[in-house]
């Protein structure tokens, strides 16, 4: 969606739809990590990577009152990082072609940079008026 066209919903937001597509993408990679890992990597990277989305969804939900939505935004940002890092994992025993985790880690890194730059400047996308 472009700068200029209305948000009404959390799923007109772009870095919502990224990162839903990279859950979504790391839930299907992730079917194939071994069955010891069901407990441990498995659950972490689907958990972090799918509460990037939720949190983005909360805090645009939260755009009335500026510090609630950066407060969600910066939990999808460290979520976010989480990924990063069970992704990190992931290569380096083995479970994910380092060429994979590298491109999911930068579709991680562009939806870092724009829940942070949604952070620092909470003014173009919270309600006229808002609370803080």
């Amino acid at each position: 969606m472009e700068v200029n066209q209305r948000i009404v919903s959390h799923r007109d937001l772009d870095v919502y739809r990224r990162a839903f597509d990279a859950a979504m993408r790391t839930f299907e990679l992730s079917k194939a990590l071994p069955k010891e890992e069901t407990y441990s990597l498995t659950d972490q990277i689907r958990r972090a990577s799918r509460s990037v989305s939720a949190n983005t969804a909360e805090a645009w939900r939260r755009h009335r009152y500026e510090a609630a939505f950066t407060n969600k935004l910066n939990e999808a940002e460290t979520e976010a990082a989480e990924t990063q890092v069970w992704l990190e994992f992931a290569v380096r025993c083995g479970y994910l072609s380092p060429g994979v985790g590298a491109e999911l880690d930068q579709t991680y890194e562009g939806i870092l940079r724009t829940l942070v730059g949604m952070i620092n400047h909470p003014e173009t996308w919270v309600l006229p008026g808002a609370r803080r």
